[in-house]
């Protein structure tokens, strides 16, 4: 049943966990509902945002228009081959949840992004990655709703222009596109990737080396690292880690031999954003209730009583102080609203 409800609490619904609200709030459990909606003209009417699970979102105030949460579920083994199968899930399907189901089947290709927070039709948007793995990489298409035409639509992966945290649906189908569900190509004989940091050691704590000891040990290094957030407010890694020109690099390890570098291609570098931050002097620093996690630099939280705007203060005078420090203009990971 379409739930359409107004000035909607969106407290539970962001993992900052910021009490502010939606004019209009509504949710779709399935495509009739979905489609129902769209016909009925609310987002050519009022500014919008669609929302999963708000695992990856700053709201600096209330949202004075449409907040659309399409909550398809399910999710099923569409192909079968002899080393892999193709399996869609809806838009709406717990990301993690999906990855313990994929796991459970002996499926292989997202292990690695094991307890990321949202939604699996935000996946795509923001091609998550983790620990050495991205969900583009084994993403065959993603299913939507044409805002304009309102037909049902697909992209194929090459169509998607997977990038680090980038992807077509952040560019020139944002706003555009309502995603319904993610097909995934999958394997049967999977290839098992431990390479990343200390990955590989904490596996083998666990016995030998497959699907779910990879997962159980990438669940234990997040939740070492990171905040619950219904603990401590927050939306994980709040900057992205920066690419630059080799030849920065190499100026910048004149001045900071020690610095952490991750060699990409095309000449160019990753830094990991976090001992940008913590070389700045930031983690573990609280300025009224938003602060810096004292394990986790990347991750800023809230105490419980700041409010957006605060928090994006903070994330301000951050991206300055690093800006500064190292030339480098850190663009924010988390979608600021």
């Amino acid at each position: 049943m379409l739930e359409i409800k107004k000035n909607y609490s969106l407290k539970n619904l962001n993992t900052f966990g910021l009490d502010i609200s939606a004019r209009l709030f509504a949710r779709a459990r399935n495509m009739k509902d979905l489609t129902g909606f769209l016909s009925g003209g609310y987002l050519k009417k009022h500014d919008f945002l669609i929302l999963g699970k708000g695992s990856n979102i700053l709201f600096t105030g209330d949202f004075e228009g449409v907040v659309f949460q399409p909550d398809i579920k399910g999710i099923e083994i569409v192909e079968e081959y002899n080393q892999t199968a193709v399996v869609e899930a809806g838009a709406g399907e717990d990301w993690d949840d999906f990855v313990q189901w994929c796991v459970s089947m002996g499926l292989g290709g997202v292990e690695n992004l094991s307890y990321i927070p949202g939604s699996t039709g935000s996946a795509p948007i923001q091609n998550i990655g983790a620990y050495g793995a991205e969900a583009g990489n084994v993403i065959e298409k993603v299913n939507f709703i044409d805002l304009e035409s309102l037909e049902s639509k697909h992209a194929g992966r090459s169509e998607c222009r997977f990038g680090y945290r980038d992807s077509i649906f952040k560019r020139d189908l944002k706003n555009k596109v309502i995603i319904t569900s993610v097909v995934f190509r999958l394997s049967k004989i999977p290839f098992l990737n431990t390479s990343y940091g200390n990955l590989k050691e904490e596996t083998e704590k666990l016995g030998k080396i497959d699907l779910e000891n990879i997962r159980k040990a990438v669940i234990s290094i997040r939740r070492s690292k990171l905040p619950e957030p219904s603990d401590l407010g927050n939306a994980g890694s709040f900057f992205k880690n920066p690419v630059v020109p080799d030849p920065f690099v190499r100026k910048l390890k004149e001045s900071f031999s020690n610095m952490p570098v991750y060699p990409l291609k095309n000449g160019t570098s990753k830094i990991p954003a976090g001992w940008l931050i913590e070389k700045c002097g930031w983690k573990g620093k609280r300025k009224g209730d938003a602060g810096v996690h004292s394990k986790q630099a990347l991750v800023l939280v809230n105490y419980g009583g700041a409010g957006g705007n605060e928090i994006f203060d903070l994330a301000t005078e951050i991206r300055s102080s690093v800006l500064e420090k190292f030339g480098i203009d850190l663009e924010p990971e988390v979608v600021i609203i």
